[in-house]
């Protein structure tokens, strides 16, 4: 599927925050949230009131990164890495709901919004990128979310 327009990237790269806080909503609000479900199964103390704090940060960063990404002219690379990102979180959440064998806060936006958003939209600019730096920007993309799966279990 090709791109229409620049104006079509600058829109798709908003829907990213957009599904953010929906998704961290729900992660604070859904069953006993997401600190209560680290502190029960996996035995991770992390109060409500850092876990909103972290992921204020984590947004700030967003939209300083699709700020940079347009200003500097690199909104596609942006894209991938942040489609890369919702995508693997979004499998980390269904993979731990079938693990624990229950409902983990966030599976919902999950499901929903981030696995499909994820695939199409590593789908969507495949075609927009030299292999190389598709591939660079998915690398990306895994590394971020997965650093910060460490950095909450180290907590």
């Amino acid at each position: 599927m090709k791109i229409k327009s620049h104006t079509s990237s600058r829109f798709w790269i908003w829907v990213f925050p957009i599904t953010f806080l929906i998704h961290i909503a729900e992660e604070y609000f859904g069953g006993e949230g997401y600190s209560g479900y680290l502190l029960r199964l996996r035995g991770i103390t992390l109060s409500p009131h850092r876990f909103l704090v972290g992921q204020a940060i984590a947004f700030a960063l967003m939209i300083v990164g699709i700020i940079l990404a347009k200003q500097l002219k690199f909104l596609n690379y942006m894209i991938v890495i942040l489609g890369a990102v919702v995508l693997v979180n979004a499998l980390t959440h269904c993979v731990q709901t079938v693990a624990h064998g229950q409902y983990v806060p966030g599976l919902v936006t999950a499901i929903i919004l981030w696995l499909p958003l994820g695939m199409i939209t590593l789908l969507r600019f495949k075609s927009q990128m030299r292999a190389s730096s598709y591939w660079i920007c998915l690398a990306l993309g895994v590394t971020i979310i997965s650093s910060v799966e460490i950095l909450i279990i180290s907590s």
